[in-house]
């Protein structure tokens, strides 16, 4: 396996990641948070869920990433139509040389644009599942490998909206990370009208990193050390979700490794080589939240996912240090944090 300088990887990973960044915020005004947020999952090997009412930016968002990185780009229109074998591919008998041809799906892109999600039947949503957890797609017996780097960038609509469905567990909890746009401020809509208002930015956005750049950047993302008090306190805090009496769904291990890799994303994307507990409390949310499934009880008290894992983060002691080197920080944590 290739090796790469711990250092200078680095450094050229806050130097891409900052053109990736100003490239996709000519697009998405006034939401740097959620730009970051797309750069961490990318750059941790997750897939992004982007959930919000229509008409705030979520396809654009997912065009401004994809276009912003000079790699293979499929978009899928998922509708109650849509056919498992029109994500995956489907192998198509050749009258000529009298075998059966491979005819890849959409899913075989670098990164997959995944549009109105859970307007699909539950059926062709477990499409993905393969795809997205092992990076392979299996057709007929036959498996078939999908092309480094893979990213699912996939919309939806709230489950309130007519004409969805809801996506099973198993297909949220492959999603790294869900985010919210939300609706812009007065000054940013204002500079939308006259950024938009004519034609797309869109059609100006060029690519200002190659996919072998991001594959590099991958590997110095694995390079972040985390240490153990961060790692058990990433541990604590996902146990503490299977525990609370307001959830009847916690969080899996899967979610536990997703925190992980995106606190060292986080971290290498604030050009350290090393994870803090910050990075964890940052990610928790988006991380977290969306696996989790409220009881009956506090969904009539109007609980959500989110108000427990906040509550979760305030109540689960934090650890003193988290860095290799000696030395201790002082880290910006919820009211009522403890820390050991």
């Amino acid at each position: 396996m290739t090796t790469y300088d711990d250092r200078a990887s680095l450094t050229d990973l806050t130097t891409t990641a900052e053109r990736v960044r100003r490239s996709v915020e000519g697009v998405i005004e006034g939401k740097p948070e959620v730009v970051r947020l797309s750069l961490t999952v990318l750059l941790a090997e997750g897939h992004l869920l982007i959930e919000d009412v229509p008409g705030v930016g979520k396809t654009m968002l997912a065009k401004a990433l994809a276009r912003s990185i000079d790699c293979s780009v499929r978009r899928i229109q998922f509708t109650p139509d849509l056919l498992p074998s029109d994500i995956t591919g489907v192998s198509i008998f050749d009258q000529q040389r009298r075998d059966f041809e491979f005819k890849p799906g959409a899913i075989f892109a670098q990164i997959v644009i995944g549009d109105e999600i859970n307007r699909a039947s539950p059926k062709t949503q477990s499409a993905l599942l393969e795809s997205m957890e092992e990076r392979q797609v299996t057709i007929d017996g036959q498996t078939y490998e999908l092309p480094s780097p893979f990213m699912v960038v996939a919309t939806q609509n709230p489950v309130e909206m007519e004409g969805t469905y809801p996506l099973p567990e198993a297909q949220r909890d492959r999603f790294m990370a869900r985010v919210s746009i939300g609706y812009p401020g007065p000054e940013a809509e204002l500079q939308m009208l006259d950024v938009h208002g004519g034609v797309s930015p869109l059609d100006d956005l060029q690519p200002v990193a190659h996919a072998h750049d991001i594959v590099k950047l991958i590997d110095a993302v694995r390079t972040v050390h985390v240490a153990d008090s961060v790692r058990r306190y990433a541990v604590d805090l996902v146990g503490a979700t299977r525990n609370h009496p307001d959830l009847r769904l916690g969080a899996s291990p899967r979610a536990t490794l997703h925190l992980l890799r995106a606190a060292k994303a986080s971290a290498a994307l604030s050009g350290r080589e090393f994870a803090l507990p910050d990075d964890v409390q940052a990610l928790a949310v988006a991380v977290l939240a969306h696996r989790l499934l409220p009881t009956a009880q506090a969904q009539l008290n109007r609980r959500t996912a989110e108000s427990v894992v906040l509550e979760i983060l305030q109540h689960t002691p934090v650890p003193a240090t988290g860095q290799p080197g000696p030395g201790a920080y002082f880290n910006q944590q919820p009211p009522g944090a403890r820390r050991l």
